[in-house]
């Protein structure tokens, strides 16, 4: 059965970001009612001795909705609380930089695209920074649960551009939220993720 994870990080630490409310409805209301669900869907079943991942690829290719939601949706969150930080933002560093301007051309236009992406995804969903099966970045907008391992695809980094996430501080100035996050991303994590 799968838990909760702690934020790692205070909930009042990115006030300009997320509010502690915020986050007492995103991680302790909206994340916990997926880890519950997603329990309570495996529960006596096969998919009880499964990992998050393996679970997350077999309801997908099965189409079985309701548990790929709930596991996408507890790993995408998980994702996100480790790909901020208080104090973060700042440019990446080492091996994370190299790729992006090899891949984006600078980190200023590697930006200036997630962030576009980001404020212009229709309706719910995440954006990702993921590494594909050849090493090249790429900015992968997936609506709803969607998460770059049912495409194969390693992530690095992730924003979560559903309304529960932002609307209670920025109400719909979604395009606030997304300048904001550049202050608090987790570039060392993404760096750790390299293949």
């Amino acid at each position: 059965m799968f838990t909760l994870p702690d934020l790692p990080f205070s909930k009042n630490s990115m006030p300009n970001f997320c509010s502690a409310n915020t986050f007492n409805f995103h991680h302790d209301k909206h994340h916990a009612g997926y880890v519950n669900k997603l329990n309570d869907a495996i529960n006596g079943t096969e998919l009880a001795d499964q990992t998050l991942g393996e679970i997350i690829q077999s309801s997908h290719q099965t189409g079985n909705t309701g548990v790929f939601n709930n596991s996408a949706q507890h790993f995408n969150h998980s994702f996100f609380w480790d790909s901020i930080l208080p104090f973060g933002g700042n440019d990446p560093s080492g091996k994370l930089q190299e790729l992006i301007q090899r891949d984006f051309g600078s980190v200023d236009d590697f930006r200036t695209e997630f962030t576009k992406i980001s404020t212009t995804l229709f309706g719910s969903g995440w954006i990702w920074l993921i590494q594909n099966q050849e090493g090249k970045l790429e900015i992968l907008p997936m609506p709803n649960a969607g998460t770059p391992l049912t495409e194969g695809k390693s992530p690095l980094l992730t924003l979560d551009v559903w309304e529960h996430a932002y609307y209670l501080d920025f109400q719909n100035l979604r395009a606030k939220y997304v300048e904001e996050y550049w202050n608090v991303v987790n570039w060392e994590h993404a760096n750790s993720l390299l293949k």
